[in-house]
């Protein structure tokens, strides 16, 4: 049974005040103590993914790990990053507990800090 469901992205370099242009993303499922890799994405000059990262029979209720490569990203910009750098990669861990909604979970990046939230 399809779902009409879907689980999108995207990225701000707050810092600079511009998407976040080339970052790595990697997204898993969470089963337990297992945790499977699902997808690796790169974002776009608008800071997005070029479609959703999960849709369809893929998106699923359960527990999933979108994992934001930053520390490459800031330094690929041109960030002076202390070694090691305070933020490298950024798990953020979330639950979709309805297959039949629209899940956005952006990150807000500067090298020293980072927020998320559940947008529309």
């Amino acid at each position: 049974m399809s779902s009409s469901g879907r689980l999108t992205t995207h990225v701000l370099d707050t810092a600079l005040g511009k998407p976040a242009q080339g970052l790595r993303i990697d997204l898993f499922r969470i089963e337990g103590d297992e945790r499977t890799l699902l997808r690796s994405v790169v974002t776009n000059s608008d800071g997005r993914v070029d479609g959703p990262m999960l849709e369809g029979d893929a998106f699923a209720t359960g527990t999933y790990e979108l994992l934001f490569h930053a520390g490459d990203y800031l330094r690929a910009d041109g960030a002076t990053l202390p070694d090691p750098a305070f933020l490298d990669l950024i798990p953020l861990r979330f639950g979709i507990a309805d297959a039949g909604s629209h899940y956005h979970v952006p990150l807000l990046l500067s090298p020293f800090s980072y927020s998320t939230y559940r947008g529309s």
